[in-house]
């Protein structure tokens, strides 16, 4: 079996049931208010993806690879170089939601570009969440770059 490849990996814990934050992952309206949204309809295993804090963010195309509400799905966005996958994760006990997301890397360099990114977003969904004040990406890029680069993250190529 081909390994899947090395992930950056996230975590949130939410106050809320599993269903609030699937909502606030899943669909377009509510989507809009942290990371972007799309058209069409997933249960056709793709949509349309747009960034709403991205200002010259473009449609891209989006395939899912794996939907089970309200508990995980998988993704594949963009193509070439520009292509990735992520995935979402989703844990609820006592009264809490813990959400865990994953993206893979091409290389083990791309984790200080890619996770001040995904601390943005995902500290958007917080602030969107509770009617917080957004973050700016100044706080989180270059900022956090330092801290991705310092990780031992081990080289995809030999996992």
């Amino acid at each position: 079996m081909k390994p899947n490849g090395l992930y950056l990996q996230f975590d949130r814990l939410f106050h809320a049931p599993i269903v609030d934050v699937w909502y606030s992952l899943t669909n377009p309206t509510a989507m809009q208010s942290w990371i972007g949204t799309y058209t069409g309809s997933p249960a056709t295993g793709g949509v349309r993806f747009i960034m709403s804090a991205e200002p010259d963010a473009e449609w891209e195309n989006v395939s899912i690879l794996e939907c089970t509400p309200p508990y995980r799905f998988t993704a594949d966005a963009g193509s070439g170089d520009n292509a990735w996958r992520v995935f979402c994760h989703l844990l609820e006990g006592g009264g809490m939601t813990t959400l865990t997301l994953g993206q893979r890397l091409n290389s083990a360099a791309d984790a200080p570009s890619i996770g001040p990114g995904w601390d943005y977003y995902l500290d958007r969904l917080s602030a969107a969440r509770s009617g917080a004040a957004l973050p700016e990406w100044d706080h989180y890029y270059p900022a956090f770059s330092e801290h991705y680069r310092d990780l031992n993250v081990p080289d995809a190529a030999r996992r």
